[in-house]
């Protein structure tokens, strides 16, 4: 199934117009400001409801609007122009409303299984030199994609740990003594049924993603030995030993006021020889690590679900030379479809294909050009 037309109102500095995309492969090429990014905001947006930049909702309408809604219409390939699907995504006083097929829709992870698209961008470099949580964040949005059970139960352990702040807070606040020690009990048996089932989940995909990622790394830079590693929170994926680890912390954490273990604390790591690679990498091998940590998602994507998806690439080539680009472009994974942001100096017409749509883009409007 491929995108056949995206069309955007009040979004961003995006023309108010439906844009044909039904190719493989759609390159926009423009200088920098002119909207390339916000078309592949906007695919994104209606993929995952949210924007990959990290922006409010409020922040990507259009100047002096408040409302604004991306669509996208689906086919199942181009040979086959009869519509197989949509999605609209509508924010309409601060309000988001998501509808499939024409259908409300109550959960926007049903968006997951219609549109699994996967970014690259330069905010990726954060999964690399970033935050624990940053990782956290990248990790789980692979399990997402594949299984959308993990991700009813890190949202029902996120909502465990945030009741259990806040009666810590509370506690140490104002000092409260009556029942929290039964309140407390009864959210780490939450924390805990949930937690370790994360725990399980995160330990069997970082062996799949590292055997993955590992060899793709080692073909692409020519270093060997690059794996993944997962350090969690608790000792155990037992639940009884994870309520043990609850009871012997919480002295500490109710003088805290705030949970100090779980999966929320877990960690990802890149290691050589069980040392760090991070640390005395360079910028460029960093950079490639970022991008083939996207590649090795879609590859597992394609794994686990027997799907391709729909890559966005957003500026990936500029900091490569024309050899690691070549190697870049054969790692890719196969894909149902790919959009591709370049600057007009760029050499994109060396990867086109005969199926392949190219867009000049300037001032948020898209003209076709001819082949």
């Amino acid at each position: 199934m491929i995108i056949s037309s995206l069309r955007t109102a009040a979004f961003r500095n995006l023309a108010d117009v439906a844009v044909n995309v039904c190719a493989k492969n759609v390159f926009l090429v423009g200088k920098n400001g002119q909207g390339k990014t916000n078309f592949i905001e906007a695919l994104y947006f209606c993929a995952y409801a949210s924007s990959f930049r990290g922006a409010k909702d409020v922040n990507l309408a259009n100047t002096n609007e408040k409302n604004f809604s991306v669509e996208i219409k689906l086919v199942e390939n181009k040979f086959n122009e009869t519509e197989s699907g949509d999605v609209l995504v509508k924010i309409e006083k601060e309000k988001k409303t998501v509808f499939i097929n024409g259908k409300k829709s109550e959960d926007r992870k049903e968006l997951l299984s219609v549109v699994p698209c996967i970014v690259f961008c330069h905010e990726d470099m954060n999964f690399v030199n970033g935050s624990p949580e940053q990782r956290r964040w990248f990790f789980d949005q692979v399990l997402s994609l594949y299984d959308p059970v993990y991700l009813d139960d890190l949202r029902r352990y996120k909502k465990a740990v945030k009741s259990r702040n806040a009666i810590l807070r509370d506690n140490l606040k104002q000092k409260l003594t009556e029942n929290i020690d039964a309140i407390l009990d009864a959210l780490d048996h939450q924390c805990s049924f949930y937690g370790t089932r994360l725990m399980e989940k995160r330990e069997t995909a970082c062996a799949l993603f590292s055997e993955i990622f590992q060899p793709l790394y080692s073909e692409v830079s020519g270093i060997a030995g690059i794996g993944v590693k997962y350090a969690p929170s608790w000792k155990s994926a037992d639940e009884t030993a994870a309520l043990k680890q609850l009871a012997s912390k919480r002295p500490v954490e109710m003088a805290a006021g705030i949970s100090l273990s779980g999966p929320h604390r877990d960690r990802y790591s890149f290691a050589i020889d069980g040392e760090d690679f991070v640390a005395n990498a360079s910028t460029g091998q960093r950079r490639l690590l970022a991008l083939l940590l996207r590649v090795s998602q879609a590859r597992m994507f394609s794994r686990t679900t027997g799907k391709k998806p729909v890559l966005l690439l957003d500026d990936v080539l500029l900091e490569m030379d024309g050899e690691k680009r070549h190697r870049f472009f054969s790692a890719l994974p196969d894909y149902s479809q790919a959009f591709f942001t370049f600057l007009p100096e760029e050499p994109f017409r060396q990867y086109q294909s005969d199926d392949t749509i190219v867009y000049n883009v300037c001032d948020g409007s898209l003209e076709l050009v001819a082949k």
